[in-house]
């Protein structure tokens, strides 16, 4: 059987910023005698609204491994080539899709994964000359839903066809000498890529902004900018971040829908 991890052409590796796509990588690196081919590139998409923790991992992955890893965000005009120490902190890149839409994204119309990440690279690999490459993500074997979607796509999705599973990624982090400083908990990251996400379930949102209540203020200011919310099944951000110390039970349903940002 072939190593899906092989590399053997010109690929983009998609590394998201989580513990899965770290994984990838790792895999990556071990299937080519741990040196990145030079028809590869990794690549991570910065949109402004990570957690600091996502950021350092990022970092140290590339100085760990002595691997290089391509730091771009989003803007109105194309793409820039950021890096650790000059990425955005406070939601620039997202704020500025944003306010170019003059809408906001919600569970319908999901289109910030699409243009500050998906995209986002595409610009950077076309502008680079080399947009034949193969894309690369980190799905998993327990991910059903994402697989027959992305596989549709023409998308290189090697965990999965190598029956990697939620707990092979954990098992691996819980002997390496770093990891990404967040919780996992419940099958979850709960402040894994954008940290407030609209698709994050109700419950989620209302334990992280009771944690950190200014977590709440960026969402709250693009809806207010644009006199719309993200969700029209949820109260405002500025409701959940006004009430939250009420500990009011806000929400009449469970759970949150998946998007396609990467563990």
């Amino acid at each position: 059987m072939k190593d899906p991890f092989k590399i053997d052409g010109p690929t983009c590796i998609s590394f998201s910023g989580g513990r899965t796509s770290a994984y990838m990588l790792w895999r990556v690196l071990q299937s080519n005698d741990m040196v990145l081919p030079p028809d590869a590139v990794v690549c991570f998409a910065n949109t402004g609204k990570e957690d600091e923790a996502t950021l350092r991992f990022v970092q140290d992955c590339s100085e760990q491994w002595n691997v290089p890893i391509t730091w771009l965000e989003y803007r109105q005009d194309g793409h820039d080539q950021v890096s650790f120490d000059s990425a955005s902190r406070n939601g620039e890149p997202f704020a500025a899709l944003i306010a170019k839409k003059k809408y906001l994204p919600n569970p319908v119309a999901r289109f910030c994964t699409e243009e500050l990440k998906v995209k986002t690279i595409n610009r950077f690999l076309k502008s680079s000359g080399i947009d034949d490459a193969e894309m690369m993500v980190g799905v998993r074997a327990d991910e059903p839903r994402r697989i027959g979607k992305l596989r549709a796509r023409g998308l290189l999705i090697p965990l999965a066809d190598d029956k990697v599973t939620q707990a092979d990624v954990q098992s691996f982090w819980s002997k390496q000498p770093f990891d990404l400083g967040l919780k996992f908990r419940d099958g979850i990251t709960a402040l894994g890529n954008c940290d407030l996400c609209f698709l994050k379930g109700p419950q989620q949102i209302m334990a992280l902004v009771k944690d950190k209540p200014e977590r709440a203020a960026w969402w709250a200011n693009q809806e207010r900018a644009i006199g719309a919310t993200f969700r029209s099944d949820r109260p405002s951000y500025r409701e959940i971040h006004q009430f939250m110390d009420q500990q009011a039970d806000m929400f009449n349903a469970e759970g949150g829908a998946e998007c396609f940002c990467g563990d």
